[in-house]
């Protein structure tokens, strides 16, 4: 299973919306070069306000770029980087994959995800009713997350739109992805 990188992302502040780059560099342990959440702990406020020793399972963000459509059908513009992300892809379905995979991203760099992306209410900040297109429930009443993929960083290296993207699955049995 494969898909490429459309574009990347990063800010050194705390915006909502991250600026697409001509290439980001990848750290191993800590995230994105020059990332506001970049570290080994937490840098999410929220989650430093609850425990500033947590280890950062947030370093870099992924989403697809076919939720953008999607989106988009429900009256939502959305392009790369709006959402927060520091690498948006296509071609994989990210949400499916389970806890431990690992994206082989261009040359170099490893990333392993660790959950799926638990937006708050700054989404709608963005665009006023966006939470409740990217955060729902399935006919089970179970919430359904769709605004990506959380994961640390493996193996560093520098990551540029057109890298491919090259998915490996851990050994099973595989746990789906939950909020992190």
């Amino acid at each position: 299973m494969s898909g490429a990188v459309v574009a990347v992302s990063s800010s050194g502040e705390y915006t909502f919306t991250k600026p697409n780059r001509d290439s980001v560099t990848l750290l191993a342990g800590l995230g994105v070069e020059g990332d506001v959440h970049a570290g080994v702990t937490v840098k999410h406020r929220s989650r430093v306000a609850q425990d500033p020793t947590q280890p950062n399972l947030r370093q870099v963000h992924l989403m697809h770029e076919e939720l953008f459509a999607e989106l988009g059908e429900a009256g939502f513009t959305v392009k790369a980087g709006d959402l927060g992300e520091n690498i948006t892809t296509k071609g994989i379905d990210l949400l499916a994959l389970p806890v431990g995979t690992l994206l082989r991203i261009g040359d170099e760099a490893v990333v392993e995800l660790t959950g799926l992306r638990n937006p708050c209410l700054q989404i709608d900040g963005f665009a006023g009713g966006l939470l409740k297109e990217v955060v729902g429930r399935d006919e089970a009443g179970n919430v359904v997350r769709r605004a990506g993929v959380m994961s640390v960083v493996k193996l560093g290296g520098v990551v540029r739109p057109g890298d491919v993207i090259r998915v490996e699955l851990p050994a099973g049995p595989h746990r789906p992805l939950d909020r992190v």
